[in-house]
């Protein structure tokens, strides 16, 4: 099936003093995509607020979600979202779980891998809850339930390199598959990890911080030592040549101006052909 492209500007997940730019982010990758095959997803304008949860600007968070599950139901096609903060994976990694009840894996490429919870997050920031609440941990109305949440098992993590104690705790206890930045080179073994947790479809998640900052600009994380494009690039359309691919979402871009946006979006870009390679 085709791609689908939701565009949520979401800012609200991360509380990165450049948190706005995700949604500048958003919006300029949202100029070069097909407009026949694109959805842009209302994203308020207010913070929102946390309501007692742990979650910073838990409601906006929330609203999101709501209105890009809405838009998923009424869009045909393989969905790739496209933020935005990492809290846009959430609705589409649960429409395409549920498309595939136990057959969904998920390729999280990730500098960071988001598995904190409200309590032991340092932050409050969702951005860095999304992937736990997609094991079903988390916030009322966030954390993912039943057929659309995807176990540990069936989740694989590529790229880490900054990781908070609760998230190293559960990443031990679940004995989660953690594969460096170097096994990207090697997209046979990705491909490995991703087949031997039983699953029938994957599901691709790249926060553009698992990038190395000379790399991309756009970063509102950066961290060293990240991939290089053209090796993403390759283990990207490696993996979805071989696993079905049942959705994908790309996040992470906040640039700090919009001549610098420009300077970013090829390498973006490359990316979203990567992914849509699987979606044909």
């Amino acid at each position: 099936m085709p791609a689908t492209f939701l565009v949520v500007p979401e800012w609200q997940g991360s509380v990165s003093a450049r948190a706005m730019s995700h949604a500048d982010g958003a919006l300029a990758i949202h100029g070069d995509l097909p407009s026949s095959a694109t959805v842009l997803v209302d994203v308020p304008v207010e913070a929102g607020d946390a309501l007692g949860t742990g979650v910073h600007r838990y409601s906006a968070v929330r609203w999101v979600r709501e209105r890009t599950a809405e838009a998923l139901g009424a869009a045909p096609g393989v969905p790739v979202a496209i933020g935005g903060d990492c809290g846009i994976a959430l609705a589409p990694v649960a429409a395409s779980a549920a498309a595939h009840p136990g057959g969904l894996a998920v390729l999280w490429l990730d500098a960071h891998p988001d598995l904190n919870t409200p309590e032991t997050s340092p932050s409050g920031a969702f951005n860095g809850m999304v992937l736990r609440a997609i094991t079903g941990e988390g916030a009322e109305g966030l954390a993912l339930e039943g057929d659309e949440r995807v176990p540990a098992s069936r989740i694989v993590l590529g790229g880490v390199r900054a990781v908070d104690p609760g998230e190293q705790a559960f990443i031990d206890a679940e004995r989660m598959t953690v594969l460096a930045v170097d096994a990207f080179g090697d997209p046979d073994a990705v491909v490995a990890a991703i087949t031997a947790t039983g699953a029938t479809h994957v599901y691709v998640h790249v926060d553009l911080d698992v990038l190395d900052p000379a790399a991309i600009a756009g970063l509102s994380y950066p961290l060293p030592f990240g991939a290089q494009p053209d090796t993403l690039v390759a283990l990207v359309r490696a993996v979805v040549g071989v696993v079905p691919l049942a959705g994908a979402s790309i996040a992470g871009f906040a640039p700090s101006s919009p001549d610098a946006a420009i300077d970013d979006l090829p390498t973006i870009l490359r990316l979203v052909g990567a992914l849509t390679s699987g979606a044909a």
